[in-house]
């Protein structure tokens, strides 16, 4: 395991919740495992302090369920709380969509770099990499929308949810799918072209579904 850069408390405890995410939400820690603190302390590298300030804040998410005495451990996600994801998340992320095309892209470039750093991830096979470059993209994007409710409640649904089956290779083959995708998103929203740049976002999240209902049934 490589351990974490110590370069300030707070950027310590961003790095892990990171790291603890993304094996979370692509499956590397399966639904019912325990995380210590100490022991993961140890894995990382890095002090307790910012190890259980990060997992705490992954409880407040919905991600680890806080038990006395025992640690922490990864809550399971019903394939029906996941429909009810994909539902919100299209629907949010295609207004997000139409209403950047029809105000403008505010940074193309700031998009282009970010879409850059998800194609050098797939690249490199880099899950835990893609996982956080991926979310900073899609914050990004929406984020140019100018209504930070909105980035919020996005990234708290795409934080929610669980990408089981994204290390298979289906779900490789997705991510690389995924990387045009991204690309195209940023130039339909900067021509004005709303209802195509709405139109990609609704296929882009949807055509995941199937590949983590698939993922997640083994576990219900």
């Amino acid at each position: 395991m490589e351990h974490l850069q110590d370069v300030g408390a707070g950027n310590l405890r961003e790095q892990v919740v990171a790291h603890v995410r993304a094996d979370i939400v692509s499956g590397r820690t399966p639904p019912g495992a325990v995380y210590s603190v100490p022991g993961l302390a140890t894995e990382l590298g890095v002090s307790t302090t910012p190890v259980r300030e990060a997992l705490l804040e992954l409880t407040r998410s919905g991600l680890l369920v806080a038990m006395r005495n025992r640690g922490f451990r990864v809550e399971l996600l019903t394939l029906s709380a996941l429909d009810s994801l994909f539902t919100m998340r299209e629907l949010l992320e295609r207004f997000a969509l139409e209403t950047l095309a029809r105000q403008g892209v505010k940074d193309r470039d700031s998009l282009i770099a970010l879409a850059d750093k998800v194609s050098d991830a797939v690249a490199a096979e880099n899950l835990p990499k893609y996982v956080t470059t991926d979310r900073a993209f899609h914050e990004a994007l929406v984020g140019q929308v100018g209504n930070p409710f909105l980035t919020r409640t996005v990234m708290q649904l795409r934080d929610d949810m669980r990408l089981y089956g994204i290390d298979s290779p289906e779900g490789r083959l997705r991510q690389k799918q995924s990387v045009k995708e991204h690309y195209q998103m940023v130039d339909l929203a900067d021509q004005g072209k709303d209802k195509e740049a709405s139109d990609l976002i609704s296929r882009h999240i949807l055509s995941w579904k199937p590949l983590f209902e698939a993922a997640l049934a083994q576990y219900s």
